[in-house]
Order: C-alpha cells, then structure tokens, then sequence
C-alpha cells in the first residue's frame, strides 16, 4: 500500500497520475498547504523539505516501509518498483529521465513564479517578475511543442516525464498560455487526459 501525503498541486497530480497508471492501492492523505500543515513534524519526519508530495510504501525494499519525498523521486520509485512507464534499456531510459530533469529544473519553477507574481497586488512589484518568468514559460512551452513534434508523449512512450510535465501544463491557463498557441503540446495534453487512468488520477480527490 502506498499512503499517499498531498494536496490539489502540479506536483501532487504527477504522483496521483501515475499511481493510477500503475494500477497501485493507495491511501490519501491531505496535507493542507494553506493551512501549514506541511510544517508538522510527523510530516516533517517523511519530507524534510516541507513540501508536498511524498508518500511512503509499507511493502518496500526488502518488504519494509520506505518514505520518498520530491515528486521526481517518487516517480522513479514508483517506476522502478512497478517496472512501468520507464524503459529497462539504458538508452531509451535517458530521454525519460532528461524531460522529467527538464520539467522539475524548469517547466514547474517558471511557471510556479508566474503563479506567485499573478498575486502580487502591488503592479510595480509585480511587472518585471511576470514579464521575466512569463516569456520563460512561454519559451519552454515552445521547447516542448517542438519536441512533440511527430511523438505521441514527450520520450517515446508514455512515461513518467509525461506524468510530470503534464502536472504543470494541467495549469496552463493559470499561468496565461494558450495551448492553441502551441498546437503539438495541445494535442498531446488531450492524449493523455484521454487516458483512463490519467483521467482518474486528475479527479482523484486531494484535498
């Protein structure tokens, strides 16, 4: 059983995805951000940094519990451990774990400034921080559209790097893009918001 520490986020729809995809049990467990219930210490204990999600596995290496926190972390956990959406072949294995580096160093922390800075009351606060991490959003989008360009999903199969990205480009209206600016990107997030299990995991409730 997995038990599943998270809240209604990009990064905990990544793991909400793919715990479905992967056909695991699971356990929710809402760790409510607003309220700062990710500062507790029993949480603290399994996520060090404060941050959702994590989750730990009762039936882990060696039949003994594990916790995992960092969402790309528990991706990889969960693929390994599944032996699902990552290849075993060590060359087909390094596109998977480029995008899923790719979206955890940029398409999450760009957007997720564009987030903050929408927020900002004060216009004079706000306009250089929007403007900067708004084209930045927007040039990564243009890196993805590209690579999508003649694929199903992002490194051949469906892997963990589409449940990944498709956590953040779930939000692409918040953070002001359009898909149908980028026409290769709209077609692959339909793709794989058409999958069943995908589906399921984006209307799992987590809060």
């Amino acid at each position: 059983m997995i038990e599943f520490y998270t809240w209604n986020t990009p990064n905990g729809r990544k793991i909400s995805a793919a715990l479905e995809e992967m056909g695991l049990a699971y356990n929710v467990h809402p760790v409510n951000i607003g309220k700062g219930e990710q500062f507790k210490p029993e949480f603290l204990a399994i996520s060090p940094n404060n941050r959702i999600p994590a989750i730990v596995d009762t039936d882990g290496p060696g039949g003994k519990p594990i916790s995992v926190f960092e969402s790309g972390a528990i991706l990889i956990y969960l693929a390994e451990k599944t032996g699902k959406f990552m290849p075993s072949d060590a060359r087909a294995k390094v596109p998977v774990l480029e995008w899923l580096m790719w979206q955890m160093g940029g398409f999450g922390p760009m957007p997720g400034q564009v987030h903050h800075f929408l927020q900002v009351e004060n216009k004079d606060d706000q306009r250089y921080g929007l403007e900067r991490y708004s084209k930045e959003t927007r040039r990564l989008y243009g890196v993805l559209d590209k690579q999508l360009a003649g694929r199903d999903y992002v490194a051949g199969d469906c892997s963990i790097a589409d449940f990944a990205i498709l956590g953040w480009a779930w939000r692409h209206e918040r953070h002001m893009v359009d898909l149908a600016d980028f026409p290769n990107v709209k077609a692959w997030y339909a793709r794989c918001m058409a999958r069943p299990g995908t589906k399921k995991g984006f209307e799992v409730a987590l809060n």
